[in-house]
């Protein structure tokens, strides 16, 4: 065999080699309606990994079943305050997305932050904010403050849907009521359970399928994240996103790789995958919401980045990110909610 030729097998198994140590499998746990396709094709092909993808619809589920244990699952999309949940309880592998060689990436924003300092345990997969939408063509008064959710205006009435998220709909009431976030104070407590039990009768469903709600006609108002509120105006280009006076709700969701994951080595690939630009875009490009990775916009169009969902108007809220609350008032929240879910 001539030299030559030998180089060039040799290359060719080279070549081969790299996809073939990354074959196999991964196990992927997101929430619904939020993974590209596309992404995962890209993926499976790049690193020759068969990846298996399920959904859940909240936090607590996906931590519920994690907490239960062989749950089967290498990756997991937690939010920001289930993130330093799972890092305190170990639940987390450190996986040094930092490190990565996409980490470079990050942006500079979304490295430091207070559920993973330093990104040593999930990269970002998307960020975004909470409030809720409106068709336009429905109602056409002031939509910028709570009291289209807690005190509405007769003709929003039983036209309202509110997410099925404990924590999401406790906080907007506590803006509403100009009470702090997590707070154990026993008036305040008994503030915004009134403010909720009053509210209550004006809201016809909770669910997490609020485009579907706002499309369909089912609602005029529904409580929602800013991506949702693009696709769903997408579909009805009356459909507004409120920036409420009283403040906005923050969040981050992040690749996380659980402990003990048993394709330990294609989740970290998976991990710095996502942080490579033009991936993080075909992430934004499904779901609608931006992703902390410096570059990606690039690989998206502008009207996406201009939309007044992603960049919000000048002079609203600076978004906020609320850390885990205290045990003793998660005990509190999940009484007035589950009085309030009868």
């Amino acid at each position: 065999m001539s030299g030559k030729l030998m180089a060039a097998v040799s290359a060719a198994v080279l070549l081969w080699a790299v996809p073939a140590l990354a074959d196999g499998e991964l196990h992927i746990y997101n929430w619904g309606d939020y993974t590209n396709p596309k992404l995962i094709e890209k993926f499976e092909k790049q690193y020759n990994v068969k990846v298996t993808l399920d959904d859940y619809d909240s936090n607590e589920t996906m931590l519920s079943k994690v907490r239960a244990g062989n749950s089967g699952y290498d990756i997991v999309v937690p939010s920001d305050y289930t993130v330093k949940i799972m890092v305190e309880e170990g639940l987390l592998e450190k996986t040094e997305p930092n490190a990565m060689p996409n980490g470079k990436n990050i942006d500079p924003r979304f490295v430091d932050v207070y559920w993973d300092k330093g990104r040593h345990y999930t990269a970002p997969w998307q960020f975004g904010t909470t409030t809720f939408a409106v068709n336009m063509d429905k109602f056409r008064g002031d939509i910028d403050t709570l009291a289209i959710l807690f005190d509405p205006p007769d003709a929003l009435k039983g036209q309202i849907n509110m997410l099925d998220d404990v924590n999401t709909v406790m906080h907007a009431a506590e803006r509403y009521a100009g009470v702090p976030r997590c707070g154990a104070d026993k008036a305040n407590l008994k503030k915004i359970n009134d403010i909720l039990v009053a509210a209550k009768p004006s809201w016809k469903t909770f669910s997490y399928d609020t485009i579907t709600k706002i499309t369909s006609g089912d609602v005029i108002v529904t409580e929602q994240w800013n991506g949702a509120t693009y696709r769903s105006r997408q579909k009805i280009p009356a459909i507004k996103y409120a920036y409420p006076k009283e403040g906005v709700e923050g969040w981050m969701d992040n690749v996380a790789v659980l402990k003990g994951a048993k394709n330990l080595e294609n989740a970290k690939l998976f991990q710095d995958f996502v942080m490579a630009p033009e991936n993080a875009a075909l992430i934004s490009e499904f779901a609608g919401y931006d992703n902390g990775i410096a570059g990606s916009h690039k690989f998206l169009s502008p009207e996406f980045a201009n939309s007044p969902e992603i960049t919000p108007p000048a002079g609203s809220p600076t978004p906020e990110f609320v850390e885990p609350c205290p045990p003793d008032v998660v005990e509190i929240y999940n009484k007035i909610w589950t009085n309030l879910r009868k």
